[in-house]
């Protein structure tokens, strides 16, 4: 069986794929092409090639192995009629995308913008605008490997934590969990909101004028599921009433240098960067072994995705 690998992990790890079974060919993602090579693959390893790789002409092709979370990049009209599955990389990027929403959220009530550009400006004057954590909720808008790891956390701050998920089902870290049409009461009640969904046909835009009009003044509101999930126009109408905004997506990317959201003093702009880990690579080829190993010996996959839905 050939995989075809879009990123070199090198000899080491290779050779291990190797060692399952598999005949590996490799052309870097920034290039590849169909040719015979390629077209004879079973398997797709990969990020996204698809602006240069047609698998219309991989006649052979049943398994894709997508190295993000999201899926948005896939040509869904070419899988959708064939007998293809795919994976994505969910939970690989959890850790360091928790790690940024507490770090965030800490950076909003804490002040050390301010901070930082009174050190550039070699200022010495306090800041009596600190707040704590302790006893404030801390709601989130799924609560998927995104939340969780952030949730988990948020333990030892004295939190109170609320999550949204489909069906309000209890999860481990959360004190109170509400089902998706029961999503209001987190938006009017919570000091911290957190959206963490993906982009679906359902979840597009819903965060909008309705959601921040209701929300608390004062208030902290942080995005890292996608940028299209939010009305960034509402969002720019209501700023004034946040204590802070941390934006990591956004509906287009990169963010148009004359985009408003570039001028307001309450908000932090990261280019989409909260994944990013020192640990990454190793955590991601550890997914693509452990799901290469279960395929040839014909044992269900994980964080297979069902690409009708989105997710």
């Amino acid at each position: 069986m050939k995989v075809l690998f879009t990123k070199d992990y090198g000899k080491e790890k290779f050779d291990k794929i190797r060692e399952l079974g598999y005949e590996i060919i490799y052309y870097n993602e920034n290039i590849v092409t169909n040719n015979e090579d390629v077209d004879s693959a079973d398997i797709l390893v990969t990020y996204n090639p698809f602006k240069t790789l047609d698998i219309n002409k991989m006649d052979n092709l049943k398994y894709i192995q997508i190295t993000s979370i999201g899926i948005d990049h896939i040509p869904v009209d070419k899988i959708l009629n064939r007998d293809i599955v795919i994976a994505n990389n969910k939970g690989g990027y959890s850790i360091p995308i928790g790690e940024w929403i507490v770090m965030y959220i800490l950076e909003i009530y804490k002040n050390s913008k301010r901070f930082h550009e009174q050190q550039l400006n070699k200022e010495w004057k306090q800041n009596f605008s600190i707040s704590e954590l302790r006893n404030k909720k801390i709601g989130f808008i799924g609560t998927g490997t995104l939340a969780t790891e952030a949730a988990k956390r948020l333990q030892g701050f004295d939190v109170e934590i609320w999550g949204v998920n489909t069906t309000g089902h209890n999860k481990k870290y959360f004190d109170k969990c509400f089902k998706n049409d029961e999503m209001d009461e987190v938006f009017k009640t919570c000091d911290v909101v957190v959206a963490t969904i993906p982009a679906t046909k359902e979840t597009l835009g819903i965060i909008n004028k309705d959601k921040f009009e209701i929300m608390k003044n004062g208030s902290v509101f942080i995005n890292v599921g996608r940028g299209n999930i939010i009305n960034e126009e509402d969002l720019i109408r209501y700023i004034n009433k946040f204590k802070g905004v941390a934006l990591d997506v956004f509906e287009n990317e990169p963010l148009d240098k004359n985009s408003l959201l570039w001028e307001f003093d309450n908000v932090i702009i990261t280019p989409h960067n909260s994944w990013v880990s020192d640990n990454n690579e190793e955590r991601t080829f550890n997914m693509i072994y452990n799901n290469l190993k279960n395929y040839i010996e014909n044992k269900p996959l994980n964080n297979l995705i069902d690409i009708s839905k989105g997710y």
